[in-house]
């Protein structure tokens, strides 16, 4: 988007957007340097509201007001969600917080986490292994941006039209997909897995293009699946049928430009930092949203053990064709890695 572009969008937001826009300005006036971080789900979001702003602010204020960090949700500053990891490479962005699956086969040692049946059911847990995960592993698949954090979300929770309880229960069953590797699992399972942006998830169910979807519950009242679905299902005592990563990452050329003292406040709200706050505001949230669902009359059924396990057999062949598909990049080592790291922070 270009500049006269941009300040024509701006110009015509909405006062509910044209407050916070002001408030930026003026924080702007006395900050010594001003980053834009950019995203793609709604102001009002979890994301934003619970762990981008918080974030954002907490760096502000150890940075003695020096920092000043601006939100643009929505993907206001143009582009689409699937052009986040570029646009904060090329500078468009200074901070974008976005998910590496959006675009599937360019980070391919960070998809493991997004197996199916890998992951664990805690939002701590995984958003801590995949941050040691990064610092082992995936410096070179992200070498282009500074990243700020790596993390992944809980475990996926599947919400339907009608009860699924057992495997049977999903054949056929139109589901949206977050990853392409929940898809083929969803396909191995006997559903449909589809793939498509979250945001068009509430369309999609309220006309019946898809009979449920696969989010974790943090997203339940965003995208309102709560209004749609009155089911859910989600594992006991398992791995999670997935998770999908995340990371914050910050343009190279902005970070190396700061003075050394503040360079230190952004490392220190960095790396495992980053990640245990995400994790824990994730887990915070699965909490709150399971309750409201339960209070509003919906069905939450879990899945035991002995029954996830038919889950996690039909789906050995996804793992497998990864396996086959990542000799290249040391896909077994990867593997068991992540594992590890997982049962380290998972207390397993």
């Amino acid at each position: 988007m270009s500049r006269i572009g941009r300040r024509s969008f701006l110009t015509s937001a909405t006062a509910v957007l044209a407050a916070p826009a002001l408030s930026r300005m003026a924080g702007a006036q006395s900050a010594e340097v001003v980053f834009k971080l950019h995203h793609f789900l709604a102001p009002t979001s979890n994301a934003q509201v619970r762990f981008l702003t918080p974030w954002a602010r907490k760096i502000e204020r150890e940075s003695g007001g020096r920092i000043r960090i601006e939100l643009y949700p929505n993907m206001q500053l143009g582009g689409t969600a699937a052009q986040l990891y570029d646009q904060v490479r090329d500078g468009i962005a200074d901070i974008v917080w976005t998910l590496p699956g959006l675009t599937p086969g360019r980070f391919p040692k960070i998809e493991v986490f997004e197996l199916p049946f890998v992951a664990n059911r805690s939002a701590l847990a995984n958003a801590q292994a995949v941050q040691a995960f990064y610092e082992s592993h995936l410096r070179d698949e992200f070498r282009e941006v500074h990243p700020l954090g790596v993390f992944a979300h809980d475990q996926g929770v599947l919400h339907t039209t009608k009860p699924v309880g057992a495997l049977p229960d999903l054949k056929g069953l139109r589901l949206r997909a977050p990853t392409r590797l929940s898809a083929e699992a969803l396909k191995a399972l006997g559903a449909n897995g589809i793939t498509m942006p979250v945001m068009q998830v509430p369309d999609a169910l309220s006309l019946k293009v898809i009979d449920g979807c696969l989010v974790p519950w943090e997203l339940v009242p965003v995208i309102k699946v709560g209004d749609y679905t009155k089911y859910h299902a989600e594992f006991a005592a398992s791995p999670a049928l997935y998770t999908a990563t995340f990371i914050v990452a910050m343009n190279k050329r902005r970070y190396d430009a700061l003075p050394a003292d503040l360079k230190a406040v952004i490392d220190a709200n960095s790396g495992q930092a980053a990640a245990r706050a995400a994790g824990k505001k994730w887990d915070d949230l699965a909490v709150s949203v399971a309750s409201s669902v339960r209070d509003r009359g919906n069905t939450i059924t879990q899945i035991d053990r002995a029954e996830a396990e038919r889950w996690q057999k039909a789906t050995q062949p996804v793992v497998d064709a990864w396996l086959k598909a990542s000799k290249t990049i040391g896909g077994e080592k990867l593997l068991a890695d992540a594992k590890a790291l997982l049962a380290k922070f998972g207390g397993a």
